[in-house]
């Protein structure tokens, strides 16, 4: 559904609701005028947030629903998983609360998949604690992977910076075995799709990061650029894709520097996520980009430590949003100028003239 003709709708997963997820949930929506730009669809319990709102001391009133398709513009919408009471315990994983974060996000993607919602937003969920209970993944990246039957790239996305890396959440002994100049070149190229898809660049240039300390100083401290990183850029760069590199990691999150490319693909987690989040932490946003649908999430974690005590900072779920909501428009558009653009010119029915010439007097 055209963005044109209908408020996007929000779908919104609980993580795990003894973290912060509720809290900033709520403090997002606090604004009354919210549901002008968007109408929102959490899928959570109504007793659970009524008793969270009320932690909070914020005035949120639901409409609620059974099925995220009952969902009403101009309100927000939360369909009603369960109507059991919580047993809340701030700062500590339950079994209730993993088990209840497991079927928001089962909830909201099947909403997703059958586009019930336009867009997804995940609040913070405890990996170890849901594998425990029969979540297969290691995160939210390998879910989403396996509803949409595609690789996907894990995007961290701000105004100024845009990181992502090669390789996912694996330990730091395995990362050298799936750095590969097939992975690479697969992973630039989606980089250069969603960036002109998602975000309306014309012409992205990408820096590729090495994998080792000085990006292997010419051989000495291993061969992985020299072997496979640097093949890689260049077949790239004879394909026509602006990509450079590989850079440096340690000197390369300088402000002249990254500011002078659109994305930036880093071998693994913590090189890209460590300065990313150093740079751009408040608003820095979670995408996982190259998906047919698209979900964002805050790019920080379910902070039992604060849990409870009203202090947690709603600022990157609201950007989470807000961003989910740009690139679903900017796609929409995307796929519009492509679909003219591909339309081919009338031609007259007898003759094969092409209509749009002039016609002789």
């Amino acid at each position: 559904m055209s963005s044109k003709h209908h408020k996007i709708r929000v779908g919104i997963s609980i993580g795990d609701f003894n973290g912060i997820g509720p809290e900033i949930i709520l403090k997002s929506l606090k604004d009354k005028s919210i549901t002008d730009f968007f109408t929102p669809v959490i899928f959570g319990s109504g007793k659970l947030f009524t008793y969270q709102k009320n932690v909070f001391k914020l005035q949120t009133n639901f409409n609620y629903i059974n099925e995220a398709k009952e969902a009403q513009a101009g309100k927000i919408n939360m369909v009603n998983l369960t109507k059991e009471n919580s047993n809340i315990e701030f700062g500590v994983p339950t079994e209730e609360s993993t088990k209840m974060a497991i079927d928001s996000l089962n909830a909201a993607t099947e909403a997703l998949l059958n586009k019930d919602i336009d867009v997804l937003v995940t609040a913070p969920i405890n990996k170890d604690e849901m594998m425990k209970y029969g979540f297969a993944h290691a995160g939210h990246t390998g879910y989403f992977e396996e509803k949409a039957g595609k690789k996907a790239v894990m995007f961290m996305v701000s105004e100024g910076l845009k990181v992502a890396v090669s390789t996912h959440h694996i330990p730091v002994s395995d990362i050298v075995n799936h750095i590969t100049k097939d992975n690479i070149k697969k992973q630039v190229k989606q980089l250069v799709a969603t960036l002109k898809e998602d975000f309306c660049v014309e012409k992205p240039k990408i820096a590729v990061l090495g994998l080792n300390p000085h990006a292997g100083d010419g051989g000495v401290i291993g061969k992985e650029e020299i072997e496979i990183i640097q093949p890689a850029i260049q077949d790239l760069f004879d394909e026509g894709i602006m990509a450079f590199g590989p850079y440096p990691a340690d000197s390369f999150f300088q402000p002249e520097k990254y500011k002078a490319f659109d994305a930036v693909l880093a071998m693994y987690h913590d090189q890209g996520l460590a300065p990313f989040k150093t740079i751009a932490y408040e608003e820095g946003v979670n995408y996982t980009a190259g998906l047919p649908f698209i979900r964002t999430s805050p790019d920080h974690g379910v902070a039992y430590d604060i849990a409870g005590k009203n202090i947690a900072d709603e600022t990157s779920f609201s950007e989470a949003i807000f961003t989910a909501i740009d690139i679903f428009k900017s796609r929409d558009e995307y796929q519009e100028l492509r679909a003219h653009r591909l339309r081919p010119k009338a031609t007259h029915a007898n003759h094969g003239v092409d209509e749009d010439l002039p016609k002789e007097s």
